[in-house]
């Protein structure tokens, strides 16, 4: 069994459990809809041929099995107290970990761009992962704002996670780019200078 069914498999696991008495259904709807285009297109690029090396997947299936998690309970309310109160954090930060593993998304981003040789300058191949996060991270605040505006006020809430903070969304962004910096950071250090030997490892994977 391949790293991507593995870890298909323990999403599975997680999502079943978890899709057991929400604390909000409609907010667990609304995060888990997210979780499954993500993965829906994953399945969608494997079956045309676009697969990644084990890292990848791994790093992508974070975000994965965190918003998952978070739409159960909502990001709010995620059992982290224990982090708030190590740091004296005066919110739950759980969200702010959740986007940071946004940005890892730029490693597998790196490595497809890479692999295929679709960028041959470096300083290119570095940013471009990094602006295409900052470019989702943007557009999704700004599905967030649509989807509070238009719902039901608690539900809208519940959904953004804002918890008082004015200036969450732009934090929000913030930690999805330090996310994409530092996975694409880990590409270049983990990075073989063999592209057929990182292509092999991408097709078995």
């Amino acid at each position: 069994m391949n790293t991507f069914r593995i870890l298909l498999a323990a999403y599975a696991v997680v999502f079943l459990a978890l899709a057991i008495n929400p604390v909000e259904r409609d907010t667990w709807f609304a995060e888990n809809l997210t979780v499954w285009i993500i993965v829906g297109t994953l399945l969608v690029l494997r079956r045309r041929g676009v697969t990644f090396t084990p890292l990848a997947y791994a790093l992508m299936f974070v975000l994965v099995i965190l918003h998952t998690i978070g739409g159960h309970y909502t990001f709010a309310r995620v059992p982290f107290g224990w982090v708030t109160d190590l740091f004296g954090f005066q919110r739950n930060h759980y969200d702010r970990i959740a986007h940071f593993s946004v940005g890892l998304y730029a490693f597998a981003i790196a490595e497809w761009l890479d692999t295929r040789r679709l960028v041959a300058n470096r300083l290119l191949l570095a940013l471009c992962p990094v602006a295409f996060i900052a470019a989702i991270a943007a557009l999704y605040e700004i599905i967030e704002w649509i989807y509070a505006v238009l719902s039901d006020p608690a539900a809208g809430d519940a959904f953004l996670g804002s918890q008082g903070d004015s200036w969450d969304a732009q934090k929000d962004m913030l930690a999805d780019t330090l996310g994409a910096i530092a996975a694409t950071i880990l590409y270049f250090a983990l990075r073989r200078p063999n592209p057929a030997a990182e292509r092999a490892k991408v097709e078995r994977a």
